[in-house]
C-alpha cells in the first residue's frame, strides 16, 4: 500500500514534469509494471534533463496530452535513451526514446546490448520518428590550425558525449570507421565548455537537431569559450559516404556565437519515441495522425520538429528505411504509412504482431 501510494505521487508529480521538467522524475522508474494495470497512463522514458530529447519529449507529451483523451504521458528523464530501451525492454516502462544506432546495436548484439540482449524480456518495437540528429566536433579555436580533420584528433583527450547516449555511439563509430582512435574523457555536461577552455580535453561532440537547434548543454558551453567547429576533410566525408552514413551541412547560424566555420559538416542519425507492443494499432495509428495534425505548433514552439512539420510521412519512412532490417515496426505506424503512399512493400514482412 506504500509503495502504491509512492508510485501515485510520483505519478502527478511526472504529469507536472510536462511544464516543469524537475529533474528528480527519474524516481518514478521504480514504480513496477503491476502499476500499468491501475493506471491508463503512458509512462515514457525519455535522455537527461538539459538534452535535446528530454526537451522534445516534454512538449510532445504536453500537446499529445491535450490533443488525445485517453492519453496520459508522464516524462522520465534518464541517463540516457538506451537507458529507456533497457527499461522498455525490462518491462518497466511502457514507451521510449530510440535510435537507429541503438536498434542496430540490439540486433547485433553488439556495442551497449553486447552479450546482455537475450537476457531482456521484450524486443523494441518502432511507433513514431521525431527527428535526425547531426553529429561533429567542437575545438578551441586557438587549435584550428593544429586540428585541421578528424582524424587529427586521434591520441587527443576528446569527449564524445555520455558514455550511454546515443549520439556518443554515433560519433564513436565515425571515428572508428576512419581510424581516429582518441582518448574518451567522461565528465559532466556543465563542465564540457570549461573542460575545453582550461585544456583538460582538446575537443567534445556536438549535435545539431534536424539541422535547426544544439542541445541546451551544447549552447551553454558556447558561452563559456571560443569553439570552433571541426569539420571532417572531404577524404573522410568521402569515406563515411562509402561506408554508408550519410553526410550534411548545416548552416553555422544554429549556434549561439561564432563558430569559426562556413558551414558545418555533420554526419546524421535518427530518433524516435516510441510506443511499445502493449498499445494496439489504433491507438498508435491515432497517435500518430493527432501529432500530425499537431506538427505545426509544435514546430512554432521548437524549430528541432520543423521536419515533422513538413512532411511527418516522409521522416516516418526515412526512420523506419534505417531500423526495419533491425526491428520490428508498430502496426500502428504501418497502416499510417501505407494511407500516406510512403510503405514500402520490402517491409510487409517486418511488422510486428501484437500480443
Amino acid at each position: 500500500m506504500a509503495m502504491q501510494l509512492l508510485c501515485n505521487r510520483a505519478r502527478w508529480c511526472l504529469r507536472a514534469a510536462a511544464i516543469a521538467a524537475l529533474p528528480w522524475l527519474l524516481f518514478s522508474a521504480a514504480c513496477g509494471p503491476a502499476d500499468r494495470a491501475d493506471s491508463d497512463g503512458i509512462r515514457w522514458g525519455t535522455s537527461a534533463v538539459g538534452s535535446s530529447g528530454h526537451r522534445a519529449l516534454v512538449q510532445l507529451a504536453a500537446v499529445v496530452n491535450r490533443g488525445m483523451d485517453d492519453a496520459d504521458i508522464t516524462v522520465l528523464p534518464m541517463p540516457g535513451a538506451i537507458m529507456t530501451m533497457r527499461a522498455y525492454a525490462a518491462g518497466d516502462i511502457d514507451a521510449f526514446y530510440g535510435a537507429d544506432i541503438a536498434f542496430h546495436e540490439w540486433a547485433t548484439d553488439s556495442g551497449r546490448f553486447e552479450g546482455t540482449r537475450d537476457r531482456l524480456r521484450r524486443p523494441p518495437v518502432q511507433s513514431f520518428w521525431a527527428f535526425s540528429m547531426e553529429m561533429g566536433f567542437a575545438i578551441r579555436a586557438g587549435d584550428r590550425d593544429s586540428i585541421r580533420e578528424w582524424r587529427d584528433l586521434a591520441n587527443r583527450r576528446v569527449f564524445t558525449g555520455p558514455a550511454p547516449w546515443d549520439t556518443r555511439a554515433h560519433l564513436e563509430r565515425l571515428m572508428r570507421t576512419l581510424g581516429a582512435e582518441h582518448r574518451y574523457s567522461e565528465m559532466d555536461l556543465g563542465v564540457v565548455g570549461a573542460q575545453l577552455a582550461a585544456g583538460g580535453i582538446d575537443a567534445f561532440g556536438i549535435y545539431t537537431t534536424d539541422g535547426r537547434a544544439v542541445a541546451p548543454w551544447v549552447a551553454e558551453a558556447e558561452r563559456v569559450t571560443d569553439l570552433a567547429i571541426l569539420n571532417p576533410s572531404d577524404e573522410e566525408a568521402a569515406a563515411l559516404r562509402e561506408a554508408g552514413f550519410e553526410i550534411v551541412t548545416v548552416s553555422p547560424t544554429v549556434f549561439q556565437t561564432d563558430v569559426h566555420a562556413p558551414e558545418v559538416t555533420l554526419s546524421p542519425f535518427y530518433y524516435g519515441f516510441h510506443l511499445g507492443t502493449d498499445f494496439s494499432e489504433d491507438f498508435v495509428y491515432r497517435f500518430l495522425t493527432t501529432v500530425e495534425e499537431l506538427a505545426p505548433g509544435l514546430a512554432a514552439t521548437d524549430p528541432v520538429f520543423t521536419a515533422l512539420a513538413e512532411d511527418m510521412a516522409a521522416l516516418q519512412r526515412r526512420g523506419v528505411a534505417r531500423s526495419a532490417a533491425d526491428v520490428e515496426i508498430h502496426p500502428g505506424l504501418a497502416r499510417y504509412l501505407r494511407e500516406r503512399g510512403q510503405w514500402d512493400t520490402a517491409w510487409d514482412q517486418r511488422v510486428a504482431t501484437l500480443p
